[in-house]
């Protein structure tokens, strides 16, 4: 078990580290092309079977709130990037579809986004401080667990 200490200051270094990459990677995105939340979108898609998802599911991926999402996915649907239908087990329910112009808009973006990446934490990191900061982060990310 950690000092309450320890995790308060490890939390703020991971939260500094965060902040001050996204600046930096954030000033290299293609924002003429996309905005970093609608890449967003388009790459969880392009990463679901089908490259699809209920709306409400994809929300649970993503760090907006449904109203939000909900007008976002309009807009890419109006720039052809993405096509809306009805859930075909609930009527209700919205399925939204990455279309082949918005996984050619996101592989193109994507591209230049991975290059920024990789200058931003490629070059501060090797590979294997980059193995153990990807294992930190999926174990922070699944939570506490027991370690008895």
């Amino acid at each position: 078990m950690s000092s309450k200490r320890a995790a308060i200051d490890a939390w703020e270094a991971l939260f500094r580290a965060q902040v001050a990459v996204l600046r930096d990677i954030n000033r290299e995105f293609p924002t003429e092309l996309l905005s970093i939340t609608e890449y967003d979108v388009l790459f969880n898609l392009s990463r679901l079977p089908e490259r699809s998802a209920r709306l409400r599911d994809l929300n649970q991926l993503l760090l907006l709130s449904q109203p939000s999402l909900s007008r976002l996915v309009d807009r890419l649907l109006a720039r052809g990037l993405v096509a809306k239908c009805g859930a075909k087990d609930d009527g209700r329910g919205t399925v939204v579809t990455l279309t082949d112009a918005g996984y050619d808009l996101f592989r193109s973006v994507a591209v230049r986004h991975a290059d920024a990446i990789h200058r931003r934490v490629g070059d501060a990191l090797d590979d294997d401080e980059l193995a153990v900061l990807e294992r930190l982060s999926d174990r922070l990310r699944a939570g506490p667990t027991d370690r008895a």
